[in-house]
Formats: C-alpha cells, sequence, structure tokens
C-alpha cells in the first residue's frame, strides 16, 4: 500500500512537471523562439525592419511615436498625414524602405505596397483572412465585418438585400429629411454676416440619425444612447489596446469594467428594437429598412432549410446592427468633414461643385437620376477619398505557409496593406499626389488608376465594403444639399490634425458659414 501511494505521488508530481514544462515551453516558443524564426525566414526574404524585441516587439516605441504625433496639430499639408497617423511605419518606411516589417508584439508585421500583390491578397479572401480581432475589438465592431470563409458568405448573403440600389433609392427621402434638419439647426445660428461653428458634431448627428431612420425606422433621438455609447467604447478599447501588457484586459480596471458595461448596455438597446421589429413581421406588419430586410431575409433562410442554424442567431443579428450603427455613422461623417474642410482650402472646387448642383437641381427635388448627375461632386468625394481614406491600412494574416508572388510567407505574419500609401504615391498618380486635384477622377475610377487596384477606400475584391453605394450616395445628398444653401471658410481656430483613430479631424472642423 505505502509503495502505491509512494508511486501515486511520484505520478502525479511527474504529471505536474510535464504539465508545467509544456505549458513553459509553448509560451516560450511564442514570445521568442517563434518570433526569431519568423524574423530568420523574412530577412532571408528582403524584409528589413527593426530586431525582434522580446515580447513587446516594437509596440513600445509605437506607444511613445502616437503619443507624440497625437499631441500637437499639423502643418495643412496633405504629405504630413502619414507621419502623423502611422508615425512608426513611417519611420520604418524612411529608415529600411517599403520591403520592411513592425513587430507587433512577437508577431510580425510585413508592409505590402505593389499593387498586383494587393489585388491577389484582397481577392483571395479564403486564404488571406482579416487579422484576428482582439476580444476587446470584438466588443466594439463584430457582424460582418470579422467573419471568415463560409460564415462570412452566409452572412454577406443575407445582407446583400438590404443593400441592393432599388432599396437604396427607397431611402433618399430619409437622407433628405435628415440633412434638412441640420440645415434648420444652422439656420438658427448661423447670422447674415457669417457665424463661426464647429461642423463636426453636427456631421456626426446627420449620419447617425440617418442610420438610425434608414435601418431601423427610429429617429436619432431614439438611437442616441446606442451611438454616445459605442464611441465611449470605441474610445476606451483604443486606451486599453495601446497598454501593450499580457493580460491587461483581463483585470477588473476602472476602464474595463465600463467597457463590459457599455457592451451589455448596448446589447439590452439593441435586443429591444430588433424584439419590437419582430412582433411586428409576427403581426402581418413591415417596415422596408435594413433591419425589416435583414429579418426578413433570415426568417426566409431558416424556413427553407426548416433548420434555425441556416439562419442567424439572435446574437449575431444583434452584432449585425451594431456594425450598421458603428460603420454607417463614422465612415460617412468622416468623409463629409474632409470634403468640407477641403473645399474651404480650395474654394474655386467649392464654387464649381455648387454651380453643378444649382444646374442639376435648381429649385426641383433631389432625386436619384439627378444625384448621379453631379460629375464635379462625385469627383471631389473620390479625391477626398483618395487623400483621407478612412480606412488608412487594411490587415490580413497569413495562417498558413502561402506563396505570394515571389514571397514565400510563412504561418503566423500579418499583412499590411497601406491604403493610404498607396492613394499617395507619386509612382501610381504622378507628381502632384499629394495635391487635392479631383480633376483625375474626370473619366471615372478606372481611368485615375490606369484598371490597377490602387484606389481602396472601400477595400476590394469579394470583401468590399457592403455599404458602399450607401454611404456615397448620403454624401453626394448631404454635400449637394450644404452647398446649395451655405457657403464656408476655414475658421483661423481650425488646427488640422488628422487622428489615427479612424482619421477624424482629432480638434474638430471650425468653419465660417455664410447664407446663400
Amino acid at each position: 500500500m505505502e509503495i502505491s501511494y509512494y508511486n501515486f505521488k511520484i505520478a502525479i508530481l511527474s504529471f505536474a512537471i510535464i504539465f508545467v514544462l509544456r505549458w513553459a515551453w509553448r509560451i516560450l516558443n511564442y514570445v521568442w523562439f517563434k518570433p526569431k524564426k519568423l524574423e530568420k525566414s523574412l530577412r532571408k526574404q528582403g524584409f528589413k525592419g527593426n530586431s525582434y524585441k522580446f515580447l513587446f516587439g516594437d509596440m513600445k516605441e509605437m506607444k511613445k511615436m502616437f503619443e507624440e504625433a497625437t499631441s500637437k496639430p499639423i502643418d495643412f499639408s496633405h504629405d504630413m498625414i502619414w507621419p502623423r497617423v502611422s508615425p512608426f511605419i513611417y519611420k520604418t518606411i524612411k529608415s529600411y524602405g517599403k520591403n520592411c516589417c513592425v513587430w507587433l508584439g512577437p508577431r510580425p508585421a510585413v508592409l505590402i505596397t505593389e499593387p498586383e500583390l494587393i489585388k491577389e491578397v484582397l481577392t483571395k479572401n479564403y486564404v488571406y483572412q482579416k487579422a484576428r480581432s482582439s476580444p476587446l475589438s470584438k466588443l466594439v465592431i463584430s457582424g460582418l465585418a470579422n467573419h471568415e470563409t463560409d460564415k462570412w458568405a452566409t452572412h454577406r448573403r443575407l445582407l446583400n438585400p438590404a443593400f441592393h440600389l432599388d432599396k437604396l433609392k427607397h431611402m433618399l427621402p430619409a437622407f433628405k429629411l435628415t440633412v434638412s434638419e441640420i440645415l434648420s439647426k444652422w439656420e438658427k445660428i448661423i447670422s447674415k454676416e457669417g457665424s463661426e461653428i464647429d461642423v463636426w458634431p453636427y456631421l456626426q448627428t446627420l449620419t447617425s440619425d440617418v442610420i438610425s431612420r434608414t435601418a431601423f425606422g427610429s429617429n436619432y433621438e431614439e438611437g442616441r444612447k446606442i451611438f454616445e455609447l459605442q464611441k465611449e467604447q470605441l474610445q476606451l478599447v483604443s486606451e486599453v489596446s495601446r497598454e501593450y501588457i499580457p493580460g491587461w484586459r483581463f483585470l477588473p480596471t476602472k476602464r474595463m469594467k465600463r467597457i463590459k458595461q457599455i457592451f451589455n448596455e448596448v446589447r439590452e438597446l439593441v435586443l429591444g428594437i430588433i424584439n419590437k421589429r419582430m412582433r411586428m413581421i409576427e403581426a402581418g406588419e413591415s417596415q422596408d429598412d435594413l433591419l425589416g430586410i435583414l429579418l426578413s431575409s433570415n426568417l426566409k433562410e431558416i424556413q427553407q432549410h426548416g433548420n434555425k442554424k441556416f439562419g442567424m442567431s439572435i446574437d449575431e443579428v444583434i452584432d449585425e446592427c451594431k456594425l450598421f450603427y458603428f460603420a454607417g455613422q463614422e465612415t460617412t461623417s468622416t468623409l463629409l468633414v474632409w470634403t468640407m474642410i477641403l473645399l474651404c482650402k480650395y474654394p474655386d472646387w467649392q464654387e464649381r461643385a455648387r454651380e453643378e448642383v444649382l444646374q442639376v437641381f435648381g429649385s426641383d427635388e433631389l432625386d436619384y437620376d439627378k444625384l448621379n448627375q453631379l460629375k464635379i461632386v462625385t469627383m471631389i468625394l473620390n479625391e477626398v477619398l483618395r487623400l483621407y481614406p478612412g480606412a488608412y491600412v487594411i490587415n490580413r494574416m497569413v495562417h498558413t505557409e502561402t506563396k505570394l508572388g515571389n514571397l514565400c510567407l510563412p504561418s503566423g505574419v500579418q499583412l499590411i496593406l497601406a491604403t493610404m500609401l498607396l492613394h499617395h504615391d507619386t509612382e501610381i498618380w504622378g507628381d502632384d499626389a499629394m495635391e487635392f486635384n479631383p480633376e483625375r477622377f474626370s473619366d471615372g475610377i478606372s481611368k485615375a488608376t490606369k484598371g490597377q487596384v490602387v484606389f481602396l477606400p472601400f477595400s476590394w475584391g469579394p470583401r468590399i465594403c457592403i455599404g458602399q453605394n450607401f454611404a456615397m450616395l448620403e454624401a453626394k445628398m448631404a454635400m449637394a444639399m450644404i452647398l446649395k444653401h451655405y457657403a464656408f471658410e476655414l475658421s483661423p481656430s481650425y488646427a488640422h490634425a488628422p487622428h489615427p483613430l479612424l482619421l477624424q479631424p482629432q480638434y474638430g472642423a471650425q468653419l465660417i458659414m455664410y447664407k446663400l
């Protein structure tokens, strides 16, 4: 019995030692041996950059340079944007050239700038998948944006009907009503001599209201709390993400508690909207908005297969709704604010756009066909998206050893497709690449890009943004109505500061507005 008990203790001790050693090896392999092996492989293929630093990689220097870059505004010069929003990668390119890599902790990320390679990456979306979002990021953005392979394909198919052009045409009255409300607010505060206002919060309200009406059939007042909560959550997640300390997100800090609290609050608010809509559908009522179309599409999928597994779960519908709120509001408001700022800096283009709007519409209603006649406005919007793309980098992951062009990329490498670098490249766009010149889009995007995949404001390929047409229609409607009623110029108090967080104006957009 004693021998048996002794052997049992030895077995338990041996098991514990093996368990500890196994986990110690896995951790050591993750933070040292694997990164060093990847570094050696990338060096052989010509990728240059800093040597790997244990655990943190380049993250400490990235954080320091980020804080320094965002501590002050910059001159209103377009070639200053990239150094401000991505200072570390800018420095790395300056030091090592475009064929470079950086270390995001123990994971290497390589810069891909050749158009043909970018085209291949974005075309093969089942091979090059999105960089896995952190658990923190998923609290803010999930749904279609984060799904991969078959799950992504299913969700995309169920969501597509909501973004068909025929459906979008019916949303134009909601666009017009929302812009009219903003113009009415300006009417009350802008004097005949002109008044200074920060248009940024108004444009955020505008796009928030649009997505509320078109997605959920509710007005901005009902959706305001969701917008405010998600905005606060995004800021908190951004702050925590810069604290590169392993396991930091598991600590019950004040910020982490608030992030999780917001997640639960937003879920309950969205769930309430969905339940209300489901009761309407069951009662035979229907609303032709994004949520109504999605729920109907999902219900047909379930009925067709006779199994709920073939549709979206309630949590997946909630995630898609949260994505509606976030993407529908942030991207378009950013496009609108930079359009107004750039039309202040280039008043001749502001006047040309206004003349076109007055010529096309006059006193007539703004409808879809006439919006499509706004050639100059479309050129301007495309040029703004070229200079100030909200998604200024696109990230993809290599999960298995993969050949890309002449490169052999090992598993575990992240790809950085630098949209802004591509948009600002003089070899692609000419010597005036850093100048605001909408004329380059006078014959359309295909002619401007010479058929290359070099214009990616909404990404490209199978995963191109599903809301691209929605955003452009909304932007055209808003700019047409604003140009028709107001002229504007930059205020002396305006400070140029594109922020890395979705490229928003860090200190607002102070303009002097004049009634026409």
